[in-house]
């Protein structure tokens, strides 16, 4: 097949890929230069699997909570204490998680972990009694986010750089979608079946994903920012497309290490408390961290207790309480994140500090929206500023997270992610635990949600002064790569 570029010059087919190592002991692998997904989107659909089964389980909770709350006898504040302390439990796990992400076969990691929700989940709709459901939540919260820092790993593996915003923004899709969804279906199984079922059913999906997760090989470490490079070389040459391919399949362009995939820590010996210093270093990091600890206990809150709002200020009862909340948070995520992780893949690299800028501009539109379903006293209103809010947020969440990926080293890729995640949700498990305290205290759930917009308010102007560092952060993670810096 023949292609003609601008001033006529021919360029064949053969003559745009290049030949890679990719998996351990699996030969070579063609990949297009450009290509965003050079080894498909299985990969990141499967990611996106198990993120929508972790917060679906995770947040039948919130849709059933009112039924919940009947039964067992407890008060708001005790309710937000089940989310908040699942989520302090889930903090302390996350750097050693962290550490055996860059370590471990992370695909394996994975799937044992979502076979473990699995079984807590079955576990909640046994519970008898508020101590037990506590319990059992608590382990479930801890258990949680560990397939976070190996999954976010795999996929920045997976994904170069003009990939990753829609990657990682698949992955934040279908997390944040699985909310809603998780609160739409507890309402749902509460009203018609009773809570209980709903647990025992949810749990054969995390079973089934646990499965599916094994189909996916485990790439060499340091793939993904070898293809950015490569791409990027291109470009700096004036060349769109690349080279001819080596006519035998032995001559690989870009080595890499056949242990690559497998290896350890490029510094096991290293302190956790140094790597995390180290990491915090990265300025880019550092504000994302700061922005989506702020944007979590924001949504956290919201997504916890709105379908309780709904139901006690305008008397939906628990299944259109749950609908209407979960229903207009995944309108409004679905809508952000695939409109936000197109547009920071569309101009990454071309404009200066893109994914950080837009991440930001995001962050803003979300407070603001949510400012004004604070004020509303009218469903309508309420629910359509409340759906904006959702999208603004989630333009911030798709980039912010492929910028996390584009400014943390392949090797420390992992822990980037957990000491990321480890922060997010200890600013999330506050959302509902303070929400439920202020509630008791004003009388009033419009009042305690009017207390996130502050901190959210900081968290715009935190991401917002990280965009000119960004690309400096970048760059120098990808000359890592380069250098052959795990």
């Amino acid at each position: 097949m023949v292609q003609r570029r601008a001033g006529g010059e021919k360029r064949t087919r053969h003559a745009e890929s290049g030949v890679f190592s990719v998996f351990p002991g699996g030969g070579t692998t063609e990949v297009r230069r450009g290509d965003p997904a050079p080894f498909g989107w299985w990969p990141a659909c499967c990611i996106a699997l198990v993120a929508a089964v972790d917060r679906i389980e995770y947040n039948l909770l919130a849709g059933a909570l009112p039924k919940i709350q009947e039964e067992f006898g407890f008060g708001d504040a005790a309710a937000g204490a089940i989310a908040t302390a699942g989520s302090i439990a889930a903090v302390v796990l996350l750097l050693p998680a962290g550490r055996l992400a860059d370590r471990a076969r992370r695909t394996w990691t994975v799937s044992a972990v979502v076979a473990l929700w699995a079984l807590l989940t079955l576990g909640t709709g046994l519970a008898g009694s508020y101590a037990t459901l506590f319990a059992v939540r608590v382990l479930l919260g801890a258990a949680g986010q560990l397939y976070n820092p190996p999954a976010s790993s795999l996929l920045a593996d997976y994904h170069p750089g003009p990939g990753r915003g829609r990657a990682f923004g698949l992955e934040r899709m279908a997390y944040f979608s699985g909310l809603p969804v998780g609160v739409i279906a507890g309402g749902a199984f509460a009203e018609h079946v009773g809570w209980r079922a709903g647990f025992f059913l949810v749990a054969l999906p995390g079973i089934a994903v646990a499965l599916l997760v094994l189909t996916l090989k485990e790439p060499l470490r340091g793939t993904g920012d070898r293809l950015t490079l490569w791409y990027r070389r291109g470009e700096a040459a004036g060349v769109p497309e690349p080279p001819a391919v080596p006519e035998s399949p032995a001559e690989v362009a870009e080595p890499v290490p056949e242990d690559a995939g497998t290896s350890h820590s490029p510094e096991p010996d290293v302190p956790l408390a140094r790597q995390v210093r180290e990491l915090l270093a990265i300025r880019t990091l550092r504000s994302v961290v700061g922005g989506l600890s702020i944007v979590f206990f924001g949504l956290g809150g919201l997504f916890f207790w709105m379908p309780s709002f709904y139901d006690r200020k305008f008397g939906l009862g628990e299944a259109s309480a749950a609908a209407v909340a979960g229903g207009a948070g995944l309108v409004g995520i679905a809508a952000g994140i695939l409109l936000g992780s197109r547009w920071g893949d569309r101009h990454h690299g071309v404009r200066p500090g893109w994914r950080v800028t837009l991440g930001g501009a995001g962050l803003g539109l979300g407070t603001l929206a949510l400012a004004g379903a604070v004020a509303v006293p009218q469903l309508v209103p309420q629910v359509a500023f409340f759906t904006l809010s959702n999208l603004g947020f989630a333009v911030s969440l798709a980039n912010l997270t492929a910028a996390n990926a584009d400014v943390v080293s392949a090797g420390r890729r992992g822990m980037g992610f957990a000491v990321l995640q480890m922060l997010v949700t200890l600013g999330g498990s506050l959302g509902p635990w303070l929400i439920g305290l202020l509630s008791e205290a004003t009388g009033s759930l419009d009042l305690a949600f009017a207390s996130v917009l502050v901190p959210l308010a900081v968290g715009c102007a935190v991401v917002w002064r990280a965009r000119t560092a960004y690309d400096d952060d970048a760059a120098a993670a990808v000359a890592q790569a380069e250098r052959g810096d795990r």
